[in-house]
């Protein structure tokens, strides 16, 4: 009786030592086709690459036991699968998912026993148009290492905001004590007018600070104030609040008015 060869674990050692590795191809994939079958070869690796648009988002295969798929810690476009067991046990689908949405489904079948060797390196390419469509967006899923370092860097960026901020209040409170320090020795009493006019008017006082003109008063009837340039006057822009006029500039000469009563006042610089 003629005995059956049996191929030994160190045979099958030997044919995966010597497998030939195939030349580098391209593999189109379509939703609406069968998986593509792809040659590997026992405890040899074959890397798949995407297309430049896109990145790996997650990997998984049916066949966890026996086959290894490695995508990298870090985001990137390639994955690596190996099959750990022979042909008669391992065979297997790959299903992969880009960062843009898109699927790629492929047979895996281990070769190194049939010979005419196994693919090393294959390129990955969509030829659906919505999946084509989908590269030129915006990524719709983010790698947990990239959505692990996002999330660092705009901790960080928080973190030098706020720290910011806070150096930006304590100069602004300092600045702030500095002013209410020496407001005071900022106030100028130095207006001229007519103090009988302004009492009727119900006009008490008028200073400035070097920027601002206040006048102060009990009025009945809240005068306009005006600005007096070559004898001639124009309304300006001011507040009033509580009996307080606030003017944005440094007036010299101007005055206040209720119909055709009015006070003049002029600034006279110190001596």
């Amino acid at each position: 009786m003629k005995v059956p060869h049996l191929i030994t674990a160190s045979a099958l050692f030997a044919v995966s030592a010597h497998a030939q590795q195939k030349a580098p191809r391209t593999v189109q994939v379509s939703a609406t086709t069968a998986p593509p079958v792809i040659r590997t070869s026992l405890n040899e690796s074959t890397l798949f690459e995407l297309p430049a648009e896109e990145k790996v988002a997650t990997v998984f295969g049916g066949n966890t036991d026996d086959w290894i798929f490695n995508a990298g810690h870090v985001p990137s476009r390639f994955i690596s699968v190996k099959p750990k067991a022979a042909a008669a046990k391992s065979s297997t689908n790959v299903h992969i998912i880009s960062d843009h949405g898109n699927e790629y489904t492929l047979e895996l079948k281990e070769v190194s026993a049939e010979g005419g060797g196994f693919d090393s390196t294959v390129f990955l390419e969509q030829t659906d148009k919505e999946a084509q469509k989908k590269m030129a967006d915006a990524p719709v899923f983010l790698p947990a290492a990239e959505a692990k370092e996002k999330e660092d860097r705009l901790e960080r960026e928080v973190a030098e905001a706020q720290a910011t901020a806070a150096a930006d209040r304590k100069t602004a409170e300092i600045a702030q004590e500095k002013y209410q320090s020496t407001y005071p020795s900022n106030l100028h009493f130095d207006y001229r007018w007519d103090e009988s006019k302004a009492r009727a008017l119900g006009v008490r006082q008028i200073w400035d600070d070097g920027k601002f003109t206040y006048i102060q008063g009990k009025f009945e009837e809240p005068p306009v104030v005006y600005e007096l340039k070559d004898k001639k006057g124009s309304l300006i822009n001011f507040e009033f609040a509580n009996g307080l006029y606030t003017v944005p500039k440094l007036l010299q000469n101007g005055y206040v008015a209720i119909g055709k009563s009015r006070v003049e006042f002029h600034r006279q610089e110190a001596n």
